[in-house]
């Protein structure tokens, strides 16, 4: 059993690997979400969305694939629980969606574009970390403890769509996945594709790349690094997981955590983690691109307005990412791979408060003219 038990810096290696991947492609093919819901809102320009929706057709495929050969039991995610908390995701998602526009992107964006030189991202990240740290165990955490996670139904089976079908018609599971799967992520494929637009090579390198990305992240933690007995616990295990459960990318609790270590280096408890070394991948794949196109430079705040406009973009993302279980790649693709009901909800509302967001700040810049 001990010989056969992965190393937990195999797991961090590969996850920086997975990490880097994504930072380069998105650097280069400019995936954003919410420059994609800019693009509708402001210009009615659908592009970025499609490469959106295209990463989350793949990653849905992808995933079920996974789970069909039996490599990824989504059961084990943080995602898919019986557990509904149908109000933190909605209110979590406006909170980041809000958040996002305000610091001018998202986690991910966030963690691309300081590879790319930006110190304003440098900013959004430490207060992003500490908006999500408070959420998780400081006076945030409370709150929501004491006030949000309350709001929530109990359902009789998990709260994936697959769980849904199986018990409305009494599908086997196999073939609830497969048929939930093949209607939406097949459903968004097309979608994605069916303007001649869509197949523009940035647009389908986008959001296929991403997508695998994500799919390659649930298989290095829940096939590489999965453990059916530990050898010290003699639990089940996944090896190098901030949750303990079966993790893939995700931006919001990985950068509190990747804070935490640098303020913590000397106690030896804390540790390098898939999440940690995910965040890190994408600021060194973003980096490498930036430099290799030479399009790396050093962008600062143009005024006070500015940063304190970034700084509380940074904790509305903190906050709603933690109460919302993720952010516009956490839940919004991740999650969505697992055809998660909360993932949906949450999505939903992160483009909501992004959309209203940007409506009232073109007002305001309107009425300021």
């Amino acid at each position: 059993m001990e010989e056969s038990l992965v190393s937990a810096s195999t797991i961090v290696w590969l996850a920086f690997a997975v990490g880097g991947v994504f930072g380069f492609v998105a650097n280069r093919t400019n995936f954003c979400t919410m420059g994609a819901v800019s693009d509708i809102v402001n210009m009615g320009d659908w592009n970025r969305m499609r490469m959106w929706a295209l990463a989350i057709a793949t990653a849905i495929l992808g995933t079920a694939a996974l789970q069909w050969l039996g490599l990824f039991d989504a059961s084990k995610s943080i995602y898919t629980g019986a557990r509904l908390t149908w109000f933190s995701h909605l209110l979590g998602g406006l909170c980041f969606g809000i958040g996002m526009t305000l610091a001018s992107g998202c986690g991910s964006k966030t963690l691309i574009r300081i590879g790319g030189g930006n110190l304003k991202s440098i900013v959004v990240f430490v207060f992003l970390a500490i908006g999500a740290y408070m959420t998780m165990r400081g006076l945030f955490g409370v709150w929501r403890v004491r006030h949000l996670d309350p709001l929530a139904s109990e359902l009789p089976h998990g709260q994936d769509l697959p769980a849904f079908l199986g018990a409305a018609t009494g599908m086997a599971p196999g073939s609830a996945l497969l048929v939930t799967a093949l209607a939406f992520g097949g459903g968004l494929l097309l979608w994605s594709l069916a303007r001649r637009e869509a197949w523009r090579s940035d647009v389908l390198l986008g959001g296929v790349v991403v997508g695998a990305t994500v799919v390659a992240g649930w298989y290095v933690s829940a096939h590489i690094g999965y453990v059916a007995e530990h050898p010290e616990t003699l639990e089940e295990a996944f090896i190098a997981t901030n949750s303990g459960r079966a993790e893939s990318l995700t931006f919001v609790a990985p950068v509190a955590y990747t804070l935490e270590l640098l303020l913590l280096w000397s106690d030896t408890s804390r540790v390098v983690t898939f999440g940690i070394a995910s965040a890190l991948g994408v600021i060194a794949g973003s980096a490498a691109y930036a430099v290799a196109s030479r399009s790396f430079r050093i962008e600062s705040f143009r005024d006070a307005g500015d940063l304190v406009r970034h700084m509380a973009g940074g904790l509305l993302m903190g906050f709603g990412g933690v109460t919302a279980l993720g952010c516009t790649i956490g839940q919004g693709i991740t999650g969505l791979s697992t055809l998660a009901l909360g993932s949906i909800l949450t999505t939903l509302a992160i483009i909501i408060g992004s959309a209203i967001t940007m409506k009232i700040q073109y007002w305001l810049m309107m009425r300021g003219a």
